[in-house]
């Protein structure tokens, strides 16, 4: 009897990690689409008119910023719905004083802000090609878990970070040559500024997801990262442009343009799930290993702006090369390498059958 019930808590274990893992591959998923619908908002109307008459670094900054806040302030809005229409909406506001609603507020701030803008800068500047650079953030996170919390960081580990390392200068080396855009090689140098703030919210942000509900968790991130992007760092670099009525000039000509508000709502709700199917993997499945599924982004990202950008609305560019694609999949192994140890099977099969044998 002892005996079964042990093999059924396995089994539910497995069915359980199992489940996490799907999870945290959807959430790659999602970010693939958040990814192609955000830059396909960027690019028209007002956003067109913006990038073709500004070639100042700061617009480009600017621009970013707004596009990250827009994004995540129309996510915020979704996820806000989502949550009144489950009566969860009470829990928000008091997960806000807590010392876990807390951590998460600090989450946003590096997740949103920083890396979100950074992400969407260096996407406008150098396209999809940046996308598996920004991957690297499981392989910053294993890094700084041993740096911050002393987290263990065994050979396997480090080999999966090389992988990683080598893949992303494949990755940008393809997008050097001739035909590669103006502004791709600063495109990638933004691109890990976006895989460390997400390392880092990776790092912090376990703490937060295993005494929040994840719904919740993400209300409070994409609430936090929209609003410090629409009221801090919109005006902040509006005002290194020379001129603070840049702000509420751009905030109102981006909300007023409809065609491009009907992207962002798509964008914001896939970003809804990017973000919660992220943090509800990590808590089912372990965060290393739910940060490598997630990771997967380095795949699904260059695949959806080819699908939606390239595919459906005919544009141009979004056709990446072999080698990008080669660089993406070596990537996705390198994250795989860094949270799985690819014998664990094999060593669970070894002990299952020594335990069979001694009973």
């Amino acid at each position: 009897m002892a005996n079964r019930a042990a093999a059924l808590k396995r089994q539910m274990e497995k069915s359980f990690f199992r489940k996490g893992v799907t999870v945290a591959v959807l959430s790659g998923m999602f970010y693939g689409l958040y990814s192609a619908f955000v830059t396909k908002g960027m690019g028209m109307g007002v956003w067109a008119d913006w990038y073709g008459s500004h070639e100042a670094v700061v617009w480009i900054l600017l621009l970013g910023a707004l596009g990250s806040a827009i994004n995540d302030s129309m996510s915020a809005v979704w996820c806000i719905i989502i949550a009144a229409a489950k009566g969860k909406l009470g829990d928000f506001f008091r997960c806000l004083a807590t010392k876990p609603g807390r951590v998460m507020v600090l989450c946003a701030l590096a997740g949103g802000p920083v890396a979100s803008t950074a992400y969407i800068v260096a996407l406008q500047m150098a396209g999809s090609i940046i996308i598996p650079i920004t991957a690297l953030c499981p392989a910053i996170g294993a890094i700084l878990g041993r740096l911050i919390f002393k987290q263990a960081l065994m050979p396997r580990m480090l080999t999966g970070v090389f992988v990683c390392v080598g893949a992303s200068i494949l990755i940008g080396s393809a997008s050097f040559g001739g035909e590669a855009p103006a502004g791709t090689f600063a495109g990638c140098l933004i691109a890990l500024v976006a895989a460390f703030g997400w390392g880092i919210e990776g790092c912090i942000a376990g703490f937060g997801t295993t005494l929040i509900d994840c719904e919740i968790g993400i209300t409070i991130r994409q609430t936090t990262s929209g609003l410090s992007n629409l009221i801090i760092l919109v005006p902040i670099i509006s005002i290194f442009s020379g001129s603070i009525g840049l702000a509420p000039a751009v905030v109102f000509g981006a909300f007023s343009d409809g065609p491009a508000m009907m992207y962002f709502a798509v964008s914001g709700f896939c970003a809804v799930f990017a973000y919660s199917l992220w943090y509800k993997g990590n808590s089912m499945c372990g965060a290393a290993l739910g940060m490598a599924c997630n990771g997967a982004y380095s795949f699904w990202g260059p695949f959806f702006c080819w699908i939606v950008l390239g595919l459906f609305f005919k544009e141009d560019g979004w056709m990446l090369t072999p080698v990008s694609w080669i660089g993406a999949i070596v990537m996705f192994f390198g994250i795989l390498l860094i949270a799985v140890n690819p014998f664990a099977p094999l060593m669970r099969q070894k002990e299952e059958g020594q335990n069979e044998t001694t009973a």
